[in-house]
């Protein structure tokens, strides 16, 4: 099993935005962007500062995947 973020650049699409947007919003450094982007292991401290900016839960950003 991995993690998925395709939730989150979904919900980036549907709410017109961006990485570099997401990035501003949040507060997650650059670093922490590329990881998601390449669905890399993240902090959760990370993950709960998208979903504060976002206005949104986990649930809604990520998902297990089965390989």
């Amino acid at each position: 099993m991995h993690i998925s973020y395709n939730k989150l650049w979904k919900m980036l699409i549907d709410k017109n935005m961006n990485k570099h947007d997401l990035k501003e919003l949040s507060g997650v450094s650059s670093a922490s962007i590329a990881k998601l982007g390449k669905g890399d292991n993240i902090t959760t401290d990370v993950l709960i500062k998208i979903c504060e900016s976002l206005d949104c839960t986990l649930e809604d950003i990520m998902e297990t995947v089965k390989d």
